[in-house]
């Protein structure tokens, strides 16, 4: 069911997948929205209810006037207010890991565990690459053969526009918040002190396997590594593997020493 809330007159959408099953709060990466999450609450149900956000900029949810980093953990911090949860565990792909892991460091006593997808504690993302990406087309089918196979990564945030086909988010407030989001976020990092699960795929441009065992060595709490065979979204590529992993994550409680790193292939 899609919901909505404000923020400094900002509208924010969210989608509560619904179910009697304790909550998990999902946050997206760049180019996607809270629909990417679908699968991946259908996998968790019953026993999981995900409740995904559209981040600022994205989905049904308002542009920004900023997207700097503070800006996204506010917001998240918003939404956990407004469904008046206790501590939740939160999972976040790229720009939502990040997101995740800086709300978690600042707001420690509202997230009960932490699923980071393929982003790292230093973020050096290309946002040139969102220069190339084809403005719009005239059809759907024109917007996908414009994209090639990039397409089924964004198709979830396909929309009408005008005459045409274009996407729910604007490429212009994507590079600000790309060259936002790229830094050293070492000290949010290590100082996470919740379970946490990285999860990394083995083919990622993102983030390399040498940096994400380093951020496992580098964690404040309990902290587990799984790689499974899969690009840099992860739960697309392999979302069978990457549920069953996030599902066996929240169910089996502190990690031990000899769980920090598993491989999925």
């Amino acid at each position: 069911m899609r919901k909505y809330f404000t923020v400094e007159d900002r509208k924010l959408s969210y989608l509560d997948f619904g179910g009697p099953g304790a909550p998990v709060l999902a946050l997206h990466g760049h180019y996607n929205e809270a629909s990417a999450f679908a699968p991946l609450a259908e996998a968790l149900a019953p026993r999981w209810r995900v409740i995904a956000l559209d981040q600022r900029g994205h989905g049904e949810s308002d542009r920004a006037p900023s997207y700097e980093r503070g800006d996204y953990v506010a917001d998240v911090a918003a939404f956990h207010r407004h469904l008046d949860l206790g501590r939740v565990p939160v999972l976040g792909h790229s720009l939502g890991g990040v997101n995740a892991y800086q709300f978690a460091a600042r707001y420690p006593g509202r997230v009960s565990a932490l699923v980071v997808e393929d982003i790292g504690a230093v973020v050096d993302s290309d946002w040139r690459f969102t220069l190339g990406l084809p403005c719009g087309a005239p059809s759907r089918a024109g917007l996908v053969a414009a994209l090639g196979p990039l397409a089924e990564y964004l198709e979830c945030s396909f929309r009408r526009s005008g005459d045409g086909w274009a996407y729910s988010f604007d490429i212009g407030d994507t590079i600000a918040s790309q060259k936002a989001l790229n830094g050293d976020h070492w000290k949010e990092w290590a100082s996470v002190a919740c379970p946490t699960l990285l999860i990394r795929g083995t083919r990622s441009d993102e983030l390399a396997a040498d940096h994400a065992r380093e951020m496992i060595a580098r964690h404040a709490g309990d902290a587990r590594l799984t790689e499974i065979a899969a690009g840099h979204v992860v739960h697309h590529d392999a979302p069978e593997r990457f549920a069953a992993a996030v599902a066996d994550f929240l169910t089996s409680g502190p990690v031990r020493s000899d769980q920090r790193v598993a491989r999925h292939h």
